[in-house]
């Protein structure tokens, strides 16, 4: 029997696929994901980057680690940029400890490597298996809360106060409205169980 390529590279059986399907959830995968190409650059180019290169640069990390997960390790996850890890390193590292935007990139590439070495010698498994569950969990709400404060500023409804540092945004203001509009929505949708 012939088989044809992607029968073979990604070990389908003839009578199962649906090419149909696949391509649905190629679509609704992207369109999940497709806010990263604004939100990255958005959130990055607050250090001073451009933000062309950033939206290219997005672009083609999210694209090539995708095709490389696909055919690596034959598995259908989409990767892209951490909305925690940009967010961290924009406004704690380069803006907080006022480290240059390229620095703060030469780090992150030597930890890049570090990882990657941790990751062959099995290291980062016994490292990751040493940290106490309750600190993970914590660990996973401070990047949902950071990220959620970060919307929060960007939507108006958070804004600086010499006092108090943080104050509440006006609500005259068209911008906070629609945040708050689009917050009231995700609590209903979500109640409801639609599907996004």
């Amino acid at each position: 029997m012939n088989q044809s390529k992607e029968t073979l590279l990604f070990q389908f059986k003839n009578n199962t696929i649906d090419y149909k399907k696949e391509v649905i959830a190629g679509i609704t995968t992207f369109l999940s994901m497709a806010y990263i190409i604004a939100v990255n650059p958005a959130i990055l180019s607050s250090t001073g980057m451009p933000i062309g290169a950033l939206v290219t640069a997005t672009c083609l990390t999210s694209a090539f680690s995708s095709i490389l997960m696909g055919l690596y390790t034959n598995t259908p996850i989409a990767l892209a940029p951490g909305m925690g890890l940009n967010a961290f390193f924009a406004f704690s590292v380069v803006i907080g400890m006022n480290i240059p935007w390229q620095v703060a990139l030469a780090a992150v590439f030597v930890e890049g490597l570090i990882f990657i070495v941790l990751s062959l010698s099995r290291a980062r498994e016994s490292i990751v298996n040493s940290i106490p569950v309750n600190l993970k969990y914590s660990i996973t709400v401070g990047i949902g809360l950071f990220i959620a404060f970060i919307g929060f500023v960007n939507g108006g409804i958070v804004i600086k106060n010499d006092a108090t540092l943080v104050g509440i945004g006006s609500f005259i203001d068209l911008k906070v409205l629609f945040t708050f509009l689009g917050l009231f929505f995700i609590v209903i949708f979500e109640q409801l169980n639609v599907r996004g």
